[in-house]
């Protein structure tokens, strides 16, 4: 019997974010909604269409009670900023402009 013929399937190179060229800048904004019960940054495009990172304080805490802190609004952006500088990969995101909203 013949061998069977297998073909390794191709690896495609998967980048997450927008195309950036050498020297170009790139914007986000960020979606900053603080209500009692919990904090949530979205980190977004300009155009609001493509979510980059989306963290709230419940997601750095454990106890429930936690989740509207301070300390927890503060491990939430940490972390967002951290993610915004490995997100595009060489570059980063440039700037961000941030828009909040109060409940």
């Amino acid at each position: 019997m013949s061998r069977r013929k297998t073909r390794e399937p191709k690896e495609e190179n998967v980048t997450l974010g927008p195309t950036v060229r050498e020297g170009e800048f790139v914007f986000g904004v960020a979606h900053i909604f603080a209500s009692f019960n919990d904090t949530f940054i979205h980190v977004t495009d300009l155009s609001g269409r493509e979510t980059l990172v989306r963290i709230t304080g419940g997601m750095k805490v454990k106890a429930d009670r936690d989740e509207s802190s301070p300390y927890a609004a503060m491990l939430a952006a940490q972390d967002v900023a951290q993610r915004c500088k490995v997100f595009v990969v060489k570059p980063g995101i440039s700037s961000v402009y941030p828009k909040m909203m109060f409940a």
